[in-house]
């Protein structure tokens, strides 16, 4: 069962929301770098990410998915959010550059199935990250935040998961370090800087990057569905951006 969209509303406005934005908006522009002129989605309940890439990028859109409901994002000018199933998202092939996905995968009723649709609306040049929370953090264990619901993976778990779908990991970083307690979230920056020195394994999400496989080939006997749906958002192609930094290579990657 998803997280209601009040309930993630409600931990963002939080100490620990706050730090946990910061800490992925940190990482997100050390991977991306400039957005200028891209087609940028964001999956699940990505708002608070993405939100500073609003200025540069061509368009933004927000896909929430039914059973969590939707929030009527930016709260000025028009409004770029949207709800829709996750298993057949209301977009055309290879649209965006970027895809961002917070709250979404872990909460799957088909996992391989959900990324499969990020690969369908992934442009070929595009890039996507998936965030979730990590098996061996101390966030998947308390269910006061809303990463402590749903299924955690481990790098490796989630690095299998994406090579189904047909999507190439091609980088890997970990955040959120302090721990998921509130009166601790003011020394979020102290415990991100000494974490991922002395004790990474505890970082409380994983965040991996992937890439588009658009000659791929399924072994025999594996699952591979075909969906045809009718776009409801279909702006122009967008071109590519410059890369920001590149994370670190995701495991088993030849």
């Amino acid at each position: 069962m998803r997280r209601d969209v009040l309930e993630l509303r409600q931990f963002y406005a939080s100490d620990l929301g706050r730090a946990a934005r910061a800490m992925v908006e940190r990482k997100l522009r050390e991977a991306w770098g400039d957005t200028y002129g891209l087609d940028v989605l964001a999956l699940g309940y990505a708002t608070p990410f993405i939100t500073p890439f609003r200025e540069r990028a061509r368009r933004v859109v927000a896909a929430m998915p039914a059973q969590q409901g939707v929030e009527v994002w930016p709260g000025d000018g028009p409004i770029l959010s949207t709800l829709t199933p996750e298993d057949v998202l209301p977009f055309t092939n290879a649209l965006f550059d970027r895809i961002l996905v917070v709250h979404g995968l872990e909460e799957s009723a088909d996992p391989v199935g959900y990324l499969r649709e990020v690969w369908r609306v992934l442009a070929p040049s595009g890039r996507a990250i998936i965030t979730v929370a990590s098996r061996t953090g101390l966030w998947a264990d308390t269910e006061r935040t809303p990463f402590g619901h749903g299924r955690p993976y481990t790098r490796g778990q989630l690095a299998d998961l994406m090579r189904e779908a047909d999507l190439e990991p091609s980088g890997w970083t970990r955040a959120l370090y302090v721990p998921p307690v509130g009166w601790m979230a003011r020394w979020a920056d102290g415990f991100e800087q000494a974490g991922s020195r002395l004790w990474p394994g505890f970082a409380g999400l994983l965040l991996m990057e992937c890439t588009k496989q658009t000659f791929a080939v399924k072994p025999k006997g594996s699952r591979s569905v075909v969906r045809t749906v009718r776009p409801v958002l279909a702006p122009s192609p967008a071109g590519t951006a410059r890369r920001g930094q590149r994370l670190a290579p995701p495991p088993g990657r030849s």
